[in-house]
């Protein structure tokens, strides 16, 4: 099983890098989104 994980990632390495840039950048427009009520 570990190495079907180990598969997997290999083949998409890409796909999951930029899935994880798209949840970074949606993180960073929620907080900056919370805290747009307190800047004002």
């Amino acid at each position: 099983m570990l190495a079907q994980i180990k598969i997997s990632f290999a083949r998409s390495r890409h796909a999951l890098l930029s899935d994880a840039a798209g949840v970074a950048a949606l993180m960073v427009m929620l907080v900056v989104g919370l805290h747009l009520p307190a800047i004002s």
